[in-house]
């Protein structure tokens, strides 16, 4: 990251997590002269089990990035930069209902070269770091430099400021200075993190259970132990993930293995347990004059798909292509003009919507407790899964949310 405080910032952003970051390594790229203010990394989650701050414990966060995700982060000479126990292939997708559906997926039979990867998502912030501070044309911003501080909604338009990105996640305060509308539905769910060791390799298998009331997910890993790791993260009603967490080890190691019914093997914690809210949230508008939203700022879905950093970095492409272009067609136009923003917002809120409405219906029908509906989605579960080229779609959707 080097010190071009000479030259003007052609965009400034706020939030150094994943997708503040690959922005700023995407603009950098462009020759583009870029701000970077905020803490590093994403928020972490809400609270653990011992009820210590996340920060002080190891980081259990793990991300599952599809191949348009895979295909930026290398462009960014990031992806080449990762310890190679930090990513592991998904090969199969072995999902499961509540009343004897089942839904498989695998790359073999979808002609692609893994269904996801699972990365770990602490590898993957010192990867970020190491790049930007090797990049030129960036600089780091104090919060509380005039540059990077956002106007109030309505104010007029300065064309001579950089434009504002704003890639501070869910709980963005820029965000509701700029009067972006932020519409959220919380579920009453939370999700629990953790990571696990079984007792028989996991043969790059990703397992699924949805249930009435939980949808737990298993995706393997290859930390702390290669081939027989996994990253935990299981959906429940707020109630249940009190009693989870107040457990010990021994407790919910017990309640992990009867929901999974020793399909993953025995499998114990190898590490704490955080969790956090879960919701289904929205801004209403993504830019003004001046500014714009990515990322978990602008959007916010349920993690039953793992698509939430994939949408980010889909945001984080498509605001480049947009920039660069304006640049090239309409080099008199700031960056922050808003006829410009406008077209990175018509790209990408309607894949953002149809992921939302996709991971919010889903979560409903398998909450429902009524015996004729469990019958019903379960049927509709194995049913899609004799039908080859619907799964064929549904696996290029997710490769390239």
């Amino acid at each position: 990251m080097n010190s071009t405080a000479s030259r003007p910032l052609d965009v400034c952003i706020r939030g150094q997590g994943a997708v503040g970051s690959c922005l700023a390594l995407a603009l950098s790229r462009q020759g583009w002269q870029v701000g970077l203010a905020g803490l590093a990394g994403p928020a972490g989650p809400a609270e653990t089990a011992n009820g210590h701050t996340p920060r002080r414990e190891p980081d259990v966060r793990a991300y599952a990035l599809n191949a348009a995700s895979m295909g930026l982060l290398r462009e960014l000479r990031v992806w080449d930069a990762l310890p190679a126990h930090a990513i592991t292939a998904v090969d199969t997708m072995d999902v499961r209902g509540d009343d004897g559906g089942r839904l498989g997926f695998s790359a073999w039979t979808q002609s692609v070269d893994a269904l996801a990867w699972i990365v770990d998502a602490a590898a993957l912030d010192e990867a970020l770091a190491q790049a930007l501070h090797f990049a030129p044309h960036v600089q780091r911003l104090k919060a509380d430099d005039a540059r990077v501080q956002p106007t109030h909604a309505g104010a007029a338009f300065d064309p001579t400021r950089p434009l504002l990105a704003v890639c501070e996640g869910r709980d963005s305060a820029t965000r509701d200075i700029l009067g972006a509308d932020w519409h959220k539905h919380g579920y009453g769910h939370q999700a629990i993190a953790a990571r696990l060791v079984a007792d028989v390799p996991h043969q790059g298998v990703a397992r699924q259970w949805f249930r009435s009331p939980d949808i737990l997910a298993l995706l393997p890993f290859d930390r702390p132990e290669p081939t027989r790791s996994y990253a935990l993260v299981w959906s429940l009603p707020d109630a249940m993930v009190a009693e989870r967490l107040a457990l010990d080890d021994a407790g919910f190691e017990a309640a992990l293995n009867e929901a999974s019914g020793g399909a993953a093997g025995t499998l114990r914690l190898a590490g704490p347990r955080v969790a956090w809210p879960l919701m289904l949230a929205q801004a209403r508008r993504w830019c003004g004059p001046g500014w714009v939203l990515l990322g978990d700022a602008a959007h916010a879905v349920h993690p039953l798909a793992g698509q939430g950093l994939n949408l980010g970095l889909g945001d984080v492409r498509a605001l480049v292509d947009v920039l660069v272009a304006a640049r090239a067609d309409t080099p008199w136009r700031a960056a922050g003009d808003e006829r410009t923003l406008r077209r990175y917002v018509r790209q990408r809120q309607a894949p953002t919507r149809a992921m939302g409405t996709l991971t919010d219906g889903l979560l409903h029908l398998f909450a429902a407790p009524d015996a004729p509906l469990r019958s019903l989605r379960n049927a509709g579960m194995s049913a899609v899964d004799r039908l080859g080229p619907v799964k064929r779609w549904l696996t290029a959707r997710a490769l390239d949310a």
